[in-house]
């Protein structure tokens, strides 16, 4: 018999895509916006899983492209929950792309996205609590916490 994994258990997501022309811009490199919606595609899965409810895309804390994405290539979204609040939560991605000729992978770009879950009636609702569990989840945790304050604070700032 099988059994659904509870809300909370689920912190990771892996998502591949091949890019094709249509991806493209008139240099042979894949749109930024192609690799941005991805990014939330992934992330918003990640947050999914882990709520277990409906996530809306709160905050995009930042993208950093590093290196052009290519027609051809297989790119894989890792996603990771890093940090849950009250009702929201916020996922790393890394997008690395494979030269499936070559079988060279580049990491090509990272994000952080901030999601928060919604009840039946729209209105934001409690998420499961995150418990890292590696020094490596630990990490991210406590620097998703900085970044939480950071935005807080930009938000507290009145408007010039």
């Amino acid at each position: 018999m099988t059994r659904p994994l509870p809300a909370g258990s689920q912190t990771s997501v892996v998502l591949s895509s091949l890019m094709n022309p249509a991806d493209a811009n008139f240099m042979g490199n894949i749109h930024g916006g192609v690799i941005m919606k991805l990014i939330d595609e992934a992330a918003g899965t990640c947050a999914f899983q882990f709520c277990r409810t409906r996530v809306v895309t709160a905050a995009i804390d930042r993208i950093d492209f590093h290196y052009p994405v290519e027609i051809g290539n297989l790119i894989t979204l890792k996603a990771n929950l890093n940090y849950s609040g009250t009702s929201s939560v916020e996922v790393g991605v890394r997008v690395e792309a494979e030269d499936l000729r070559t079988g060279v992978i580049t990491h090509c770009a990272s994000a952080y996205v901030v999601f928060v879950a919604l009840g039946d009636d729209g209105r934001p609702i409690p998420v499961p609590a995150l418990v890292p569990q590696t020094d490596e989840q630990k990490r991210w945790f406590r620097d998703a916490e900085a970044r939480r304050a950071k935005r807080l604070a930009e938000r507290r700032r009145p408007q010039e």
